[in-house]
């Protein structure tokens, strides 16, 4: 059993070095860190990760921490590149202010079965201003352990002086209404200061909010004085994967959406959802789903964010084992993360792939993902299936290096569905 826990650990090490380095993902980094989440100024689940660099409209980046008292806590700003390794940029180059400040709104969770704290920081701020378009990490530490992360969030300030225009087909250069999408995209720079389009530009793309399978462009197919045109590449075709199973968890004594039973067992309520069947080899149904996302909701609460109740929700996936493969919940619910807690474990008395997780009530969007011996990222194709008329967001993002430059502008940043 240790040398099959060491072997697993070690491949999800593997996994998350694909790509982008694994300490610049979202996600939480303390165990009592819990619902991650970057909302908008409705308090909604933010479409993008985006704030513009002149003219800024917060974001908020929300979490709660599960103890009783008030946790000292303060924040700051990571310059970063296009593939998300921290910049060798100063401090005083790519930001006005301090970087560093305290998290001042916070409140206690109120009449729930296990009490928490709810933190939120608003970015940007008056005192926390970037001057540089680009990715930022913001990271969240208790004020006297500076180097203990506790939560980190992945952050885009755009420019936003390109147009994006972008296409989405079914007709792609390998198949024809079946399994896959291909884009094509078109980025005018006439107004981004882009001496030359066909080698100063990188366009990175990403699905449904997906890293794993994010595809990096260096070059377009054509390019002139004032426009990239990319088409026609295989970067562009992407898996057409199924929409999103959801599930519903914002009363205790009733099952919601997805939930066949609750059960109360100190000090958590348990939902333990239908069993999940695959739909590799079913008909496509259209359901109108949030990409992996998800909203925070008790019922009949006036404030869900510090009065919706924490409780462990039952996974299970009815699936004949594929050996050496590994099986992960996706979604915002797990920041995307291949890690332990996402990883389904099989079962053979049940015959299913199982997992529990503990969530804050709402409502959920997520999906299985399949990662097959050697593979650096996940698939749809075994559980999910892929349907060419899925309904996928695609979130495009255009980065600009110019000779000598020391440092990636984001200059567009676009979401197409």
């Amino acid at each position: 059993m240790v040398t099959r826990l060491a072997f697993i650990s070690l491949l999800l090490c593997v996994l998350h070095a694909a790509g982008a380095p694994a300490d610049t993902m979202t996600g939480t980094l303390n165990e009592r860190v819990r619902t991650l989440q970057l909302t908008d100024p409705d308090g909604l689940p933010a479409q993008m990760p985006v704030v513009a660099l002149n003219a800024p409209v917060p974001l908020s980046v929300e979490f709660d921490v599960l103890h009783d008292d008030r946790d000292y806590l303060r924040y700051r700003l990571v310059h970063c590149d296009a593939s998300w390794h921290p910049s060798l940029l100063a401090e005083a180059e790519y930001l006005d202010g301090f970087n560093e400040a305290t998290v001042e709104d916070w409140a206690y969770s109120e009449a729930t079965d296990v009490p928490y704290t709810h933190y939120r920081i608003d970015f940007p701020t008056p005192d926390m201003m970037p001057r540089l378009s680009g990715n930022y990490l913001l990271q969240v530490y208790p004020e006297n352990d500076p180097d203990d992360v506790w939560a980190q969030v992945r952050l885009l300030v755009s420019e936003q002086v390109a147009a994006v225009n972008a296409d989405i087909t079914s007709h792609t250069d390998v198949d024809y209404n079946d399994a896959r999408q291909q884009l094509s995209v078109a980025v005018d720079v006439e107004r981004a200061s882009v001496a030359d389009p066909f080698n100063e530009l990188t366009l990175y793309i990403q699905q449904n909010g997906r890293y794993d399978s994010e595809v990096a462009i260096t070059h377009p197919l054509r390019a002139s004085r004032t426009e990239a045109v990319y088409e026609h590449q295989p970067q562009l075709i992407f898996d057409g994967g199924n929409e999103y199973r959801r599930f519903e968890t914002i009363n205790e004594y009733y099952p919601g959406m997805g939930v066949e039973s609750i059960t109360w067992a100190a000090p958590y309520y348990h939902y333990t959802l239908a069993v999940d069947e695959p739909r590799a080899e079913t008909p496509y149904s259209y359901d109108s789903t949030q990409a992996g996302r998800y909203l925070v909701r008790r019922q009949n609460a006036s404030d869900s964010r510090t009065e919706a109740s924490y409780g462990v929700v039952h996974f299970a996936l009815r699936a004949d084992e594929i050996p050496g493969a590994m099986i992960f919940i996706d979604g915002d619910l797990t920041s995307r993360r291949f890690d332990s807690e996402a990883l389904m474990h099989y079962n053979p008395d049940t015959g299913c792939y199982e997992r529990a997780m503990l969530l804050k009530q709402g409502a959920y969007n997520y999906q299985y993902l399949v990662v097959p011996p050697g593979a650096r990222r996940g698939y749809t194709a075994p559980v999910e299936g892929d349907r060419y008329n899925t309904r996928n967001e695609y979130l495009i993002k255009v980065y600009h290096r110019a000779p000598a430059a020391r440092y990636d502008r984001l200059i567009a940043v676009a979401l197409i569905r």
